[in-house]
């Protein structure tokens, strides 16, 4: 475990809050790189939901990012990947900057997004990642992503589920959006809970997690959807955690309450059913069962699923094996989850 002045001078670790588990363990002897095979096919495979932390960000915001917190560095990471069979790891940092002032928040983002470009640049073949963006401030979270694309070949950005209770459909983001879809960049949308929810998720069973996360993706994805923002700027692609919430999992509910109550979905006239939607977005495949994915294909098409692992929370080190183990899918469909698709998405070189 690193003293706090190695653990400030890392520019990048991989933390998992007191939730790493057996990642905790000491690197060894190196791991044999892992090689995924589909139909006599070597598969380049992405894992698109990696989370890392800049302590100097973090620290610059006042806060703390304990050393005593169990850590991953990066030769650790590297190991892991091996022996998961994963090749590439686009990288984000879950955004807890929404409530900083302007110049403060462009400071953070600055950091680390130069950090993250300088770990991709010296992995190349190992990483990619996505640009933090102070979206509280519209224009400059557009800013911060043209910057972040066109200077440091960061993939586009992640952002939370809300910022600051506001709906990403809300109209003041627009500019950030318009920004996204004239650069083709991807959108990584990670929830960061529901606060007026937190009394009734309180208790056992880690509910702020397991029941609030998902449904706070479902709720913006279904904004984003129901408000028209789809509609105006079709060209997004956007990628959510966590398989999209409960979203795909009861899609057909929207369809038929605009049935039922039309007078509840007139705000915004959609061009499509609300479950069309769904064959332009992206989903992760962090879904826990077969049938799971299964159901998430054929909702929303095999196009449309990438890998991910969310590490270093240590909710599965067998995404590689969840996909390939999975009876339903096609060979063709397991070549493009575990990694073809995040290649179009995120313009990566098989």
């Amino acid at each position: 475990m690193p003293n706090r002045r190695e653990f400030l001078k890392a520019g990048i670790v991989f933390t998992g809050c007191g939730l790493l588990g057996s990642a905790q363990q000491p690197s060894g002897q190196a791991a044999r790189r892992r090689q995924v095979v589909v139909s006599g096919r070597r598969v380049k495979t992405i894992d698109v939901h990696a989370h890392c932390v800049v302590p100097e960000a973090t620290e610059l915001m006042g806060r703390q990012t304990s050393p005593q917190d169990p850590l991953v560095l990066l030769p650790e990471r590297l190991r892991h990947m091996d022996e998961q069979g994963i090749d590439v790891e686009a990288l984000s940092i879950n955004p807890n900057w929404y409530a900083l002032e302007r110049d403060m928040a462009r400071q953070v983002i600055k950091i680390q997004n130069e950090k993250l470009a300088e770990l991709c640049a010296a992995h190349p073949d190992r990483f990619v990642a996505f640009a933090s963006v102070a979206l509280q401030h519209p224009d400059l979270a557009a800013e911060q992503l043209e910057d972040g694309v066109k200077k440091l070949g960061l993939r586009g950005a992640a952002i939370g589920g809300h910022v600051n209770g506001e709906e990403l459909s809300n109209s003041r983001f627009d500019p950030f959006w318009a920004k996204v879809e004239a650069l083709g960049a991807a959108i990584f949308i990670h929830p960061q809970g529901i606060p007026e929810m937190q009394k009734r998720l309180q208790g056992n069973g880690l509910l702020t997690n397991v029941i609030g996360n998902p449904l706070e993706t479902t709720i913006a994805l279904s904004h984003l959807i129901f408000d028209g923002t789809l509609d105006k700027f079709p060209g997004l692609k956007i990628c959510s955690a966590h398989g999209g919430g409960y979203l795909p999992s009861y899609a057909d509910r929207s369809d038929h309450g605009c049935l039922t109550f039309p007078a509840q979905c007139n705000k915004a006239a959609l061009k499509k059913h609300p479950t069309e939607y769904l064959r332009q977005l992206y989903f992760d495949s962090l879904v826990f069962s077969p049938e799971a994915l299964r159901h998430l294909v054929a909702q929303c098409g095999s196009s449309q699923i990438v890998m991910g692992t969310d590490y270093p929370f240590p909710w599965t080190t067998t995404a590689v094996d969840h996909i390939l183990g999975t009876p339903s899918l096609s060979n063709a469909e397991r070549q493009a989850i575990l990694g073809g698709n995040a290649s179009k998405l995120l313009g990566i070189v098989s």
